[in-house]
């Protein structure tokens, strides 16, 4: 039976954010099917005006989710029994705009979609562009790692690190996002100079997976 090594490699990496991803949500509603697509159809056109003027293209807007469902409600009568009644449809669009990171286009944005007739509920979330490039370095460092230990045990053993036997690797999807948040109210953006902002900067993303190899022992 040969002899084996198993060893866990840890890789992590410290990425500065460089991506800007802007979430947005529109909720329309009322009783009828096609006039709560209507009006959901037309918060979606004043949204896109909105970034358009300020410099977007049409097609940056993305769609992240689009939902409709009918809206029940409850609620007791006078002999306490719950009674459910339908109170019209919702439909919620969540979408999405990217840009590099630049503060002041940020500012101009947010301003923009504080005074758009649509009403988008937003948040934003500070990432990296090139995330493969984030991911890569990852893995070789979590290689690096575990090449590392496995020449330490051999040594510290007095036997030799043979040929690779096995690598496992779960291939889960990295958060590439900085913890860090940042809001403003609506009546902040609405009074807010266009364009003006904080030069912030974000915290470090800060990222960590694992890597298990087998080597055989010489």
């Amino acid at each position: 039976m040969n002899r084996t090594i198993t060893v866990k490699g840890i890789g992590k990496v410290s990425a500065k954010p460089d991506y800007i991803v802007l979430s947005m949500t529109l909720k329309a509603q009322d009783m009828e099917y096609e006039k709560t697509m209507s009006i959901a159809a037309e918060q979606l056109e004043n949204l896109r005006s909105a970034i358009v003027c300020i410099g977007f293209k049409r097609d940056d807007l993305k769609t992240a989710n689009f939902d409709v469902q009918p809206d029940f409600q409850s609620e007791r009568d006078k002999n306490g029994n719950y009674k459910q009644w339908f109170a019209g449809y919702i439909c919620s669009h969540a979408l999405k705009i990217e840009f590099d990171f630049d503060m002041a286009r940020l500012a101009q944005t947010f301003s923009a979609l504080a005074k758009c007739l649509a009403e988008p509920e937003f948040s934003v979330q500070f990432t990296v562009k090139d995330k493969e490039a984030v991911s890569t370095s990852l893995l070789k460092n979590a290689t690096e790692n575990a090449k590392s230990k496995a020449v330490i045990l051999c040594e510290a053993a007095g036997v030799s690190l043979g040929g690779l036997i096995s690598i496992d690797y779960n291939w889960g999807e990295l958060h590439l996002y900085s913890p860090t948040q940042y809001e403003m109210a609506d009546r902040c953006l609405a009074e807010a100079p266009c364009g003006s902002s904080i030069d912030i900067e974000p915290d470090n993303i800060d990222v960590s997976d694992t890597v298990t190899f087998v080597w055989e022992i010489a």
